[in-house]
């Protein structure tokens, strides 16, 4: 009777996993049609949308246009899965910002998981088009991600048109663009770790509903380029490294005055660097090329020929924050680097990106402690500006403030933050 009962017990055990099995990968398969449903490209958003009226402020991307307007994205809702895309633009050089004009919020209350959109980047291309990158995934993470974009044909319009949104493919990018002297377009695309899936969970959560999703793609998570041999009309992976202790990628491509693909990360331990002779089909082992904390940075090739690099900290520099956003110049390739423009000193400063306009000022957007103060901010400046170590030139700025959310006092995530610094106290 008794090895009966045992029976009867491992019955029920292995019908109760069972079904609790069948119903994760039903969740599983729902979640990735939710995922691949195009969200609305809003372009009438609504007061809800604008700066007063969020809470949370995190830096996507900033753009120039052919006819000089400027164009800044950033994250409301939360670096978690309340996160959407709002979208604003400046037509004085960054002195003043519209409200809000576009937003791409996928969140649907009656979906069983939230949906949303939390990385992109805006590029302006050789053909005057602006483009919006952005993903969408269910929860903060689900295991795969999906990459889109919007494109925009008249971008100086006061009623600019955005195209109705186009699916890339799997991962995320967060990088801009690189039109390689063969008139290839190479976007950087990621991803994520399966690590990622963990992190940020809803309250109440031990762990993501969607963990044991996409196995098929773990040979595959890293860093990707996906390349256009046509201006945009297509685009096809090729290539991929692999860094240590990855984190989110967000790397970018360089081509080097040689003729190679130079591609940079960031990873949880520094920058790291790896070269591609073959116009990124293969790569070689990766290896460090900075210290430096765990956040993105930003090069850029100008106009000079020069290369332009914001970072945290000195070059040989491990902070052990987000803080001292400094800018150099490299003549050399990026072998070395030299002059410091420090952009910001404050803690919790980061995402550094840009563009430089045909007059030569570089504009670079980050954003200042994204759950206390929701600052999106913007620095102008010149390669001299760089190299004499501060602002010398006409219209150079620093500190200019993009967007500030008028709710960010009250967030949870905020109050949440208050309280254990209180604590420390």
């Amino acid at each position: 009777m008794k090895k009966l009962n045992i029976l009867y017990t491992m019955f029920f055990i292995f019908c109760a996993t069972h079904t609790v099995v069948a119903q994760n990968q039903e969740l599983i398969r729902i979640s990735d049609s939710l995922a691949m449903i195009p969200p609305l490209v809003n372009t009438n958003p609504g007061k809800k949308y604008n700066a007063k009226n969020l809470d949370y402020g995190m830096t996507i991307g900033i753009e120039r246009t052919p006819g000089g307007r400027i164009w800044a994205c950033w994250v409301g809702g939360g670096d978690n899965a309340n996160a959407f895309f709002v979208l604003a633009w400046s037509d004085d050089e960054g002195k003043k910002w519209t409200k809000t004009k576009v937003v791409i919020d996928p969140h649907d209350e009656s979906l069983p998981l939230k949906r949303r959109t939390i990385v992109g980047q805006l590029w302006t291309d050789p053909l005057g088009r602006l483009w919006l990158f952005f993903d969408q995934a269910m929860t903060y993470y689900d295991g795969r991600s999906g990459n889109w974009y919007t494109l925009c044909e008249n971008p100086d319009s006061e009623n600019p048109v955005w195209s109705e949104p186009v699916y890339l493919g799997i991962g995320c990018t967060l990088q801009k663009p690189t039109v390689m002297s063969s008139g290839e377009w190479v976007l950087p695309v990621s991803i994520w770790p399966r690590s990622r899936m963990d992190i940020l969970l809803e309250k109440g959560w031990k762990e993501n509903p969607l963990k044991g999703a996409h196995p098929e793609l773990d040979a595959k998570r890293g860093a990707h380029l996906m390349v256009s041999t046509d201006q945009g009309t297509t685009w096809e992976f090729r290539g991929m490294v692999k860094y240590p202790s990855p984190s989110f990628d967000e790397h970018l491509t360089i081509e080097k005055k040689d003729g190679s693909w130079w591609m940079t990360a960031r990873t949880g331990v520094g920058i790291w660097q790896s070269y591609s002779t073959d116009k990124g089909f293969t790569w070689t082992e990766p290896e460090k090329y900075q210290e430096h904390v765990n956040s993105r940075h930003f090069i850029l090739r100008l106009k000079s020929g020069n290369l332009l690099l914001v970072r945290h900290g000195m070059p040989d520099e491990q902070l052990k924050s987000r803080s001292h956003l400094r800018a150099f110049i490299s003549t050399d390739d990026g072998k070395t680097w030299s002059g410091n423009l420090l952009l910001d000193e404050r803690s919790g400063v980061s995402y550094p990106t840009g563009f430089q306009t045909p007059d030569g000022y570089i504009y670079i957007s980050y954003d200042h402690q994204r759950t206390r103060e929701g600052d999106v901010l913007m620095a102008r400046f010149t390669e001299e500006d760089i190299l004499e170590g501060k602002i010398i030139s006409e219209r150079g700025d620093l500190g200019m403030r993009i967007s500030k959310p008028g709710r960010v006092k009250k967030s949870a995530a905020n109050i949440a933050a208050r309280k254990k610094n209180k604590m420390k106290k």
